[in-house]
């Protein structure tokens, strides 16, 4: 819930760039935990210096400062086949270790994200701006996974096949599928990872993770938590390098890497893709989104107006299933977006760390870029801005809502990610499915309503992976996480969750008699 008391939009000073290699600045010199700041690859348990002994610098998007050390870069072919050899190897004699001790080698894990919830949470909103309240927030997340694929670790049943053959009797068991590749995005920079590493690890496969150069800082953290969980070396090995590139090529070349899982654009899920092809190799693939919100008339507009706020504006709208087209019925549009407007008046935009700020800044210029040409592609069309609708300083980016954006505007036809809410008029309930619908992607949606039997027609006709029905938050590490059309293939978290790190062998066995 945002704060009552804040009354106007709010902005921090921007402070001044720092471009010298530091240890610990600005928001990371309060750690309690400082072991936590790791700046160099982490391979067979070790922290290996780069190659090349090249590294590279990550700021804070709120201030401009550098935060950490340098990192080093260590995304060299020769390194990442380093770092899968180690896997392989490993995995050779993890695979063979039990559920139960997997079990409970997550759950130490989880314990001790738990132990140091302030570090990590203070670690996110220093890479990647996020208020501090909302870093908390996620890494409650990002430890829920752990938790539940702990348990999880002991749920791999298999199957007893009635024969058609006598004498012969079936069994299906599940496997390890072998070394995974997990390439995770920046604005979840813990959550993504352990989404994708705590069902790998329940299923006894080894993972070589590619952390982004945006936010390498919480990955890092999370590995050396592996270490102290008593994760055996090899198990897993974490990649830093500006050089995305090259590092994902050679994960989805090697023969030895026997799954991908990718969360990010779809463009990049399709090269990655095409990378794969010739191994033929398991993908998880979590891409954009495009996501609906719709309001119909017998809706609760109060509560679809807070509804829009956690779904369209949390993190400032960064995320890939934030609602990106806000589409409302024509008798309930004034009173929705007077009531939204006024919600985001409420907001306090600024420096993360600061306390009472509800939104913090966007990654990077070409995020802000992004943005700035959506609202005005929108308004050159005929949108009115409603609130907001320009850059302040630095990385920020005034929350937004236009009223009676066009048909064909970019916004409504590409993924955003940021804070600006795009709100169309529509009639029918026929029309405004065949709008949700006409896009290539189709990760989540999101709609209110008090109609029993709408609900249930909606929900069936959307054409996503996640229904949101009456709420703006769906994302649990219980329920299968994915979408359909472009967004991807796969699920990440729920009971389904373990299922892509996993194969399912039949073993027929004769010889049994005829009884």
């Amino acid at each position: 819930m945002l704060p009552t008391a804040i009354k106007a939009l709010n902005v921090l000073p921007k402070r001044s760039i720092m471009t010298s290699s530091v240890s610990l600045a600005g928001k990371l010199s309060s750690l309690k935990n400082p072991s936590l700041i790791k700046s160099q690859s982490f391979i067979n348990n070790e922290w290996v210096k780069s190659a090349s002994g090249k590294s590279f610098k990550v700021y804070d998007p709120s201030t401009g400062e550098q935060i950490g050390p340098d990192v080093e870069e260590c995304g060299s072919p020769e390194e990442v086949e380093k770092a899968i050899n180690v896997a392989k190897e490993a995995f050779k004699t993890y695979r063979n270790t039990t559920p139960k001790s997997r079990q409970d080698m997550l759950t130490k894990l989880y314990k001790l994200m738990l132990d140091n919830t302030d570090d990590l949470a203070t670690i996110i909103t220093a890479e990647n701006g996020k208020p501090l309240a909302d870093a908390k927030g996620e890494h409650m997340y990002s430890a829920s996974f752990v938790e539940w694929f702990a348990a999880e670790a002991m749920r791999t049943y298999g199957d007893v096949i009635p024969s058609t053959i006598p004498g012969l009797r079936n069994m299906v068991i599940k496997q390890p599928v072998g070394p995974v590749a997990i390439i995770t995005p920046w604005n979840f920079p813990s959550a993504m990872i352990t989404r994708k590493i705590a069902p790998a690890l329940a299923a006894g496969c080894t993972c070589v993770i590619k952390v982004p150069a945006e936010t390498p800082f919480s990955g890092l953290a999370l590995a050396e938590l592996v270490k102290q969980a008593g994760f055996p070396a090899g198990v897993v090995n974490v990649i830093t390098s500006e050089d995305s590139k090259t590092v994902g090529e050679v994960l989805c070349a090697s023969k030895d890497i026997k799954k991908v899982s990718f969360t990010g654009s779809t463009n990049v899920g399709k090269i990655l893709a095409k990378q794969s092809a010739s191994t033929l190799k398991k993908l998880s693939l979590e891409l954009g989104g495009n996501a609906p919100f719709i309001v119909f008339d017998d809706a609760d507009v109060d509560a679809a107006v807070q509804g829009a706020i956690a779904c369209k504006f949390r993190s400032s709208g960064q995320t890939c299933v934030c609602a990106n087209r806000l589409l409302v019925q024509s008798s309930v549009f004034d009173e929705f977006t007077q009531k939204l407007v006024a919600a985001v008046k409420s907001f306090k935009v600024g420096d993360g760390a600061e306390q009472g700020i509800t939104h913090g800044p966007l990654i990077h210029n070409r995020a802000l870029e992004k943005v700035e040409h959506h609202v005005n592609d929108a308004v050159e069309r005929g949108a009115k801005v409603l609130i907001g609708g320009k850059r302040i300083q630095g990385n920020f980016f005034e929350p937004t809502v236009l009223g009676d954006v066009p048909e064909g505007a970019a916004c409504l036809q590409e993924e955003t990610f940021g804070p600006l809410a795009a709100v169309v008029r529509f009639t029918s309930e026929d029309e405004v499915i065949e709008m949700a619908n006409d896009t290539d992607v189709g990760l989540a949606g999101y709609f209110y309503s008090r109609d029993i039997g709408r609900i249930w027609r909606v929900a069936e006709a959307l054409e996503v992976g996640m229904v949101g029905c009456n709420t703006g938050v769906i994302s649990q590490a219980t329920i299968p996480f994915g979408g359909v059309k472009e967004s991807g293939y796969g699920r990440e978290g729920s009971k389904y969750g373990m299922a892509d790190y996993e194969i399912i062998k039949v073993i027929c066995m004769g010889g049994l008699g005829t009884s």
